[in-house]
């Protein structure tokens, strides 16, 4: 934070990116405020996630070609008119078609800010503190998911039900417009004179990360529901929000730790550790007998969440060619919402079908597919950082 300009990019990065735990919250509780049906407004919210997966990676991909501060000025402007229109919608309580058709806008304007801030801070600062900085943005991450919640709850209920909508716009197009004007942490552009940019996507260090981490997501997912249901089976549902706190308290707290450290190790060791603690801190979950217990498991369930994401992030800065930075963390990202979004499917439908055990077992069995790829992809995550392809020889083509 010493460093001119440190503090400034991590509070507007930190406003912008606010949103990501407010937007489906906010979308559930105005929807279903205004036509009272929770499906429909859930459909909404899915559209919205679902179109803002498949559209981050290729933003991602533009922001590495054309700056970071073109795509983010661009992408808030679409953004806010998407919301615009999603408002409009739901207020005129026009057909459920339209209200998705704004989501999917907004969604696909919606940048991976965690991915495009990850990106920044690589070009930032230098290696030696970037793992700090990685830290800093998981904590800054955890406490988003603290209090987003938390605001856009009593803005939808206490204000107005639009309220949440609102400042989420608010946020991400002041959030947007900040850290695009940040022109010290601009990273830099793709293309360079003789070399041809690789894509992101085309690196097997890449896919591993991008698996690896949709194993992470699916573990939280399952773990999100095993929460819910243990409350529930308790006759307490209104603690399951306390117990899924306790997770990000656990996981902010580590994170602060693990960022202190000046690991000895590489970050392919501690990938492969982290990965094993996160599978292992789910597996008590399952015999948990009552909520004091259950508690104190979830803060430990959260020690490994930072550490583990931290390291992936890192490992993913190492890997991904130069100038696609960008494109690597918002797929990473996108891999890790999808796998969240099927862990709660699974964890879900398990726990319908059973308890709230099967739940904790589904999210140990996310949590062993990540520490199966961090432990087979070794190889090709140490190998590093692939070299630049050559530019075609345009005269050899002509002639």
């Amino acid at each position: 934070m010493r460093a001119p300009g440190a503090a400034s990019l991590a509070f507007w990065g930190m406003v912008g990116r606010f949103p990501i735990a407010m937007r489906s919250i906010g979308c559930l509780m105005l929807i279903s405020a205004v036509t009272g049906s929770l499906g429909d407004a859930g459909l909404v919210a899915a559209a919205m996630l679902v179109s803002q997966g498949v559209a981050a990676p290729f933003l991602g991909r533009l922001a590495d070609r054309h700056s970071q501060r073109r795509v983010l000025l661009g992408a808030c402007l679409g953004h806010a008119v998407g919301m615009a229109l999603l408002l409009l919608a739901v207020g005129l309580e026009l057909p459920l078609g339209m209200m998705v058709a704004a989501a999917v806008l907004t969604g696909c304007t919606s940048v991976s800010f965690t991915g495009f801030m990850r990106a920044r801070w690589a070009s930032f600062v230098d290696q030696r503190t970037l793992r700090t900085a990685y830290a800093m943005e998981s904590m800054l991450d955890d406490t988003i998911f603290l209090l987003g919640p938390l605001l856009v709850t009593v803005l939808s209920s206490s204000v107005h039900p639009a309220g949440g909508l609102v400042a989420c716009a608010v946020l991400t197009v002041t959030g947007s417009v900040f850290v695009a004007l940040h022109r010290r942490s601009e990273p830099a552009g793709a293309e360079r004179p003789g070399e041809r940019p690789r894509r992101a996507i085309g690196v097997p260090a890449v896919w591993v990360l991008m698996i690896t981490y949709a194993g992470m997501g699916f573990l939280f997912g399952a773990i999100d529901v095993t929460m819910i249901a243990f409350a529930d089976e308790r006759s307490a549902p209104g603690l399951a929000g306390v117990l899924l706190a306790l997770i990000a308290v656990g996981s902010l707290f580590a994170g602060i730790a693990y960022g202190a450290v000046d690991w000895r190790v590489s970050q392919v060791t501690l990938l492969v550790c982290t990965t094993s603690v996160l599978m292992l801190s789910a597996v008590p979950l399952a015999f948990a007998g009552s909520l004091p217990v259950m508690a104190v498991l979830a803060v430990v369930a959260g020690v490994a969440v930072s550490p583990a994401l931290i390291a992936g992030s890192t490992l993913l800065e190492s890997v991904a060619p130069k100038g696609a930075l960008s494109e690597a963390f918002s797929w990473l990202n996108s891999f890790g919402a999808m796998g969240i979004a099927s862990g709660t499917a699974v964890g879900g439908r398990l726990a319908d079908a059973g308890t709230s055990a099967h739940a904790a077992w589904a999210g140990a069995a996310g949590g062993l597919v990540a520490l199966v790829l961090s432990l087979v992809g070794q190889p090709v995550l140490r190998a590093g950082r692939p070299a630049a392809q050559p530019a075609p020889d345009m005269t050899a083509a002509e002639h």
